[in-house]
């Protein structure tokens, strides 16, 4: 009896996952009958009420507080409120994906979506070369894999599934109907990811995540891991990296930008310095999040101190240095984009 006690203590938070499936389903029903406008104030809405009653609204506060420590209490919660706004938005436009992205680059009428850097794009799909494509969690991140699919860019997206196994395989499916290729960012899933590139494909990756076995890198005046998959992956192959970001737009509008191919910092036997490249892949996201904070998913514990190199090893963590190539990243990505 208590064998069996404890297999459903540890099976539960899955189970109930796999409960709320209808749940979920009818939601998604629902959003799709009553439009994604409708939908996504629905979703906004909903997630301003509660949000921050939740815990994860703590973390957003916190992270806030230290990421502009000169801002009053008011702007810190103003924006955590507006990060909820957001995300709520994008739950509700899960619903809609295979119609939110509507950018014809012949179209004469408004749009719900407008692209600028459309050419670095052509220029990825036409160059018959692999290449490596960074983003973050920013506004709707799931347009710039559809934007691929709609026009023939051979690209794998990699994500990390939700840990509820309803919503994971909700988005999954949604992704499947919408997207071209993608990899799940499992343990085994690196030479997957690894074989998309040698075959001469695309890989995208969200790189504004929290990774333990990562580099450390400056983000927003403290310092984390990031994943350096693909800083590995350019050593290697010395394939163009360009980022791409999501803007949110009034009336339910988006912007997507994708820069030109990054320069980015190599060592003294002129191979790509995989720390100093992803600390300037980093640096291009900050501005990103800078001029768009409450566009950010601030409720991820994306600095965890305890997990930085000195705090595992008790040695003191050699301090991350920034290349002088870094400014010029984030200078060549405003004057690129629009």
């Amino acid at each position: 009896m208590l064998r069996l006690a404890l297999v459903l203590k540890r099976s539960w938070p899955r189970l109930a996952g796999y409960a709320m499936i209808p749940l979920i389903r009818a939601l998604v029903w629902l959003a799709r009958l009553i439009g994604p406008a409708r939908a996504t104030a629905f979703g906004a809405g909903m997630l301003r009420r509660i949000g921050p009653l939740l815990p994860a609204h703590r973390t957003a506060l916190t992270n806030l507080r230290a990421a502009f420590p000169e801002l009053p209490e008011a702007e810190h919660r103003r924006i955590a409120l507006e990060a909820w706004d957001n995300l709520g938005r994008v739950g509700a436009e899960y619903a809609h994906l295979d119609s939110l992205f509507d950018y014809d680059p012949a179209a004469t009428g408004p749009l719900r979506t407008e692209v600028a850097g459309i050419e670095h794009f052509f220029a990825l799909r036409d160059d018959g070369a692999p290449g490596l494509i960074f983003s973050a969690h920013l506004a709707n991140w799931e347009l710039p894999a559809i934007c691929a699919a709609r026009f023939g860019l051979d690209a794998t997206a990699v994500f990390r599934p939700p840990n509820n196994p309803a919503a994971a395989r909700l988005v999954q499916e949604v992704r499947r109907r919408s997207m071209g290729g993608l990899a799940a960012s499992t343990p085994g899933a690196v030479f997957a990811m690894r074989d998309v590139v040698e075959q001469g494909g695309h890989l995208g990756q969200l790189i504004d995540q929290h990774f333990t076995r990562g580099v450390v890198v400056q983000f927003l005046g403290r310092p984390c891991l990031a994943n350096p998959l693909l800083a590995k992956l350019v050593r290697h192959y010395e394939c163009p990296v360009h980022g791409v970001r999501v803007v949110r737009l009034p009336e339910g509008r988006f912007r997507l930008e994708l820069t030109p191919p990054l320069d980015l910092p190599r060592a003294a036997d002129g191979t790509i310095d995989v720390p100093a490249a992803m600390q300037a892949m980093t640096a291009v996201v900050e501005a990103w999040v800078r001029e768009n904070p409450g566009q950010w998913l601030w409720m991820h514990r994306r600095w965890r101190p305890d997990m930085l190199p000195h705090a595992r090893k008790g040695t003191a963590s050699p301090a991350t240095p920034v290349h002088p190539s870094q400014a010029n990243v984030i200078s060549q990505t405003a004057d690129h984009t629009l």
